[in-house]
């Protein structure tokens, strides 16, 4: 499983020959200029809610790629009345794909459409391929539903959200670890704008010193599990 950052809360995961985009906020994240979403490829779009900063460039990859949209019941809606593809889904559901088992988990957050349309509510994913298995936490708080996803699945890689104010910061997200007993923690959803920076080296070294390991990926840079 390779796992790419585009900036933000956008992530391309490749697995074996399945491309897989979430949450594609690109053409409107100026840090992220170096990124084509012409160059894209996409067998399937995640979407974890609705806010702008998270389907800015759904609509131009689905259509383009022929995508299937995988989301909550509300958000899916939303783009098959565009003539796009889409799988919905809601908390608690699990559905087998051909990369892999996605899960829909609980994220406590809010989720409306640019239009300030209702775009359901808000989730996380949970996705398991053949021989990895990765936690996608979303725009979320701090919950102890996190407890709960350690009972049914050991995972190799959390993706959780460090920037505060909207979603937790670097201290839940160390407590977040500790519910989730996963020590590979990958960050996201931080310093693309003013409310969202942060200390890389302060919140790296938190984690450093519970001898759990933070990556802080460049966008473009990738992992490979």
């Amino acid at each position: 499983m390779k796992i790419t950052f585009y900036g933000h809360a956008s992530l391309g995961i490749q697995i074996e020959d399945i491309n897989i985009i979430v949450d594609p906020f690109i053409t409107g994240n100026p840090k992220a200029s170096d990124i084509d979403i012409n160059n894209l490829k996409a067998d399937y779009i995640l979407v974890t809610h609705a806010h702008q900063d998270h389907i800015l460039d759904v609509e131009a990859i689905a259509k383009r790629t022929g995508a299937k949209i995988v989301s909550n019941f509300e958000i899916v809606s939303h783009y098959e009345k565009m003539g796009l593809d889409g799988h919905p889904m809601n908390h608690g559901g699990q559905w087998k794909f051909d990369f892999g088992t996605v899960k829909y988990v609980n994220a406590i957050h809010t989720s409306s459409f640019p239009d300030g349309s209702y775009g359901g509510q808000p989730g996380g994913f949970i996705i398991k391929s053949k021989n990895k298995t990765i936690y996608i936490a979303g725009d979320t708080a701090l919950t102890y539903d996190m407890k709960l996803i350690r009972k049914s699945f050991n995972l190799d890689l959390a993706i959780l959200p460090i920037g505060d104010n909207f979603t937790m910061g670097i201290d839940d997200a160390l407590i977040a670890s500790n519910f989730l007993k996963c020590d590979n923690i990958l960050g996201y959803h931080y310093d693309t704008f003013g409310y969202i920076e942060i200390d890389k080296v302060k919140a790296k070294a938190k984690f450093d010193t519970e001898l759990k390991s933070l990556k802080l990926l460049k966008i473009g840079e990738s992992i490979e599990l």
